[in-house]
C-alpha cells in the first residue's frame, strides 16, 4: 500500500507567513526505471533521476551512456544526489529499509553495481591521466613551436644553399649532348657506375666531346684510347648512350637530376609516397611503369646473387619482373609499403649518403604511426569502419592531385623548392615528435 507523509510548517513570526499543510506520496519519488522509490537516486545531466542499481542494470545490458528515459548521453560518471535522497530517507524511512533489504537479496544487481562502479574508477582513472598527459603536451607544445619555427628557417636557408647547387646537377640533364664538353663526358661516364671510374683517363686522353661520342660505335670502345676490355661494361656503355641520343640530353640518374627533369612529379611523389603509399606505387605501376616503376621494383625486390656483369647492366636493360619478385613485392606492398621506400633509398647510399639516411629513419617513423592507426581501430574495435576510412583517404588524396595538377603552373619554383625540401628533410624530425607523444599516450594509459 503507497505510504502517504503529512508535511505542516510552522506559520512564520509575525503571522505573516503562508502555513503548508499538504500530503506527499511516494509515487512523486518513484524511479521511472522501475517505477518504485527512489533508491540512491542518480541524477544525469538532462535532470532525470533514477535508482542507482537501475540506472547500473540499464548500462550494463545496453553499454549505452544516455539517460533511459530521454536518450540524452551523460556525461563523465553520474553521482548519487545526496540532497534528494537525505530527503526521500527522512520522508520515507520504512519504504526505504524494505527496498535495501530486497536490493541486497539481489546478486543480478550486486554484479551490475559493482561493474558499473568498475566503470566509473576506470573513467575517473582515465581523466586523470589525460590531464597529465594535456600537462605533458603543454610542456611540449613550446618544444614544437620553437621547432617549427627553426626548421622553417631552415628550410629557407637550405633551398637557398641546394639553389646554387642544384645548377651542377641539372647541367647535363637540360644540355644538349653535342655541345658537351670533355670534362663534362666523363662525368657522364662516371656517374654510370663505380667500374666506369677506370676508364676517366682514357676518355680525357682522347678529348671525346659530346659530337665524338655520338659518333663512337661498340668496336670502337674496345681499341685505344679506350680499351675497354669487359663485354658487360661496353654493353652498359653503348646502351646508356643510346638513351642519350633518343633524348638528346643526359637521363637523370640521381635524385636532384630527377627532380630537375620532373619538378612535378618528384614533388607529387615525395608527399604521395608519404601520405599513401599503396595508391602511389599503383598510380607508378599504372603510369609510369617504364620510367619509375620497373626500376623501383627491381632494386627493392631483387633476384637472386648475380655476378659483377649482371649487376652493371641490371639497371640499364629493365625486364618486367618474375613471380618471384612479384610474390615478395605484393606482400610488401601489402604489409609494410614503407619497409619498399626505405629498401630503395638504402641502395642509394653511396649516392646520396645523408639524403638516403633522412628517407630511411621517415620510413621507420611511418611504419610506427601506421601500425599505431591500426592498433587505435583494432582496441576500439572499429575494423568494420577501415573499407570507409580508406575510401575516404582515397576521395582525399584524388581530390588533392587533381587540385595541385591544376595549379601547379602557377605555383613559384621557389615555393616548390620549400615544400620538396621540407618533406625531405625535416618530416622525419616532425614524425619522432608524434611517435613520441604516441608511447607517451600509450605510458599514461598503462598506468
Amino acid at each position: 500500500m503507497e505510504e502517504d507523509v503529512k508535511i505542516e510548517s510552522a506559520e512564520s513570526e509575525g503571522g505573516s507567513g503562508p502555513k503548508l499543510d499538504r500530503n506527499i506520496s511516494v509515487s512523486e519519488f518513484s524511479c521511472n526505471c522501475c517505477y518504485d522509490i527512489l533508491v540512491n537516486p542518480t541524477t544525469l545531466n538532462c535532470g532525470h533521476s533514477f535508482c542507482r542499481h537501475c540506472l547500473a542494470l540499464w548500462w550494463v545490458s545496453s553499454k549505452k551512456t544516455e539517460c533511459p528515459e530521454c536518450r540524452d548521453k551523460w556525461e563523465g560518471f553520474p553521482k548519487v544526489n545526496i540532497l534528494l535522497r537525505d530527503v526521500i530517507e527522512k520522508l520515507f524511512p520504512d519504504t526505504i529499509k524494505e527496498k535495501y533489504e530486497d536490493i541486497e537479496q539481489s546478486t543480478e544487481i550486486a554484479r551490475a553495481l559493482q561493474a558499473f562502479n568498475k566503470y566509473g574508477n576506470d573513467q575517473n582513472q582515465s581523466s586523470s591521466r589525460e590531464g597529465r598527459a594535456n600537462q605533458q603536451r603543454g610542456g611540449g607544445g613550446f618544444f614544437s613551436g620553437v621547432l617549427t619555427a627553426l626548421t622553417g628557417v631552415a628550410v629557407v636557408l637550405l633551398v637557398y644553399h641546394w639553389s646554387s647547387r642544384e645548377s651542377e646537377h641539372d647541367l647535363l640533364v637540360h644540355k644538349p649532348v653535342s655541345k658537351w664538353t670533355p670534362e663534362e663526358v666523363v662525368l657522364w661516364l662516371e656517374q654510370l657506375g663505380p667500374w666506369a671510374s677506370h676508364y676517366k683517363e682514357s676518355f680525357l686522353l682522347g678529348r671525346v666531346n659530346g659530337r665524338l661520342l655520338l659518333t663512337l660505335a661498340e668496336e670502337e670502345f674496345s681499341k685505344e684510347p679506350y680499351s675497354i676490355q669487359s663485354n658487360s661494361h661496353r654493353k652498359a656503355i653503348i646502351m646508356e648512350l643510346e638513351r642519350v641520343k633518343t633524348l638528346g640530353v643526359k637521363p637523370p640518374q640521381n635524385l636532384w637530376e630527377y627532380k630537375a627533369v620532373n619538378p612535378g612529379k618528384s614533388l607529387f611523389l615525395l608527399y604521395a609516397l608519404k601520405s599513401s603509399p599503396r595508391l602511389s606505387m599503383l598510380y607508378m605501376y599504372l603510369f609510369d611503369y617504364s620510367e619509375t616503376f620497373l626500376p623501383f621494383i627491381h632494386t627493392t625486390c631483387p633476384l637472386e646473387e648475380e655476378d659483377e656483369d649482371d649487376i652493371i647492366t641490371k639497371f640499364i636493360d629493365l625486364q618486367d619482373p618474375t613471380w618471384t619478385q612479384w610474390r615478395e613485392f605484393l606482400v610488401k606492398y601489402a604489409f609494410l609499403p614503407y619497409q619498399l621506400l626505405a629498401e630503395f633509398a638504402w641502395d642509394w647510399l653511396e649516392v646520396h649518403y645523408w639524403t638516403s639516411r633522412f628517407i630511411i629513419v621517415n620510413a621507420m617513423l611511418l611504419t610506427v604511426l601506421e601500425l599505431f592507426s591500426f592498433w587505435r581501430l583494432w582496441s576500439n574495435s572499429q575494423l568494420r569502419s577501415l573499407p570507409r576510412h580508406m575510401w575516404g583517404h582515397f576521395w582525399k588524396m584524388s581530390t588533392q592531385g587533381l587540385f595541385v595538377a591544376i595549379f601547379w603552373p602557377v605555383i613559384p619554383q621557389f615555393v616548390c623548392n620549400c615544400l620538396f625540401y621540407w618533406a625531405l628533410y625535416f618530416n622525419p624530425i616532425i614524425n619522432i615528435d608524434l611517435v613520441v607523444k604516441k608511447f607517451r599516450r600509450l605510458e599514461t594509459q598503462a598506468v
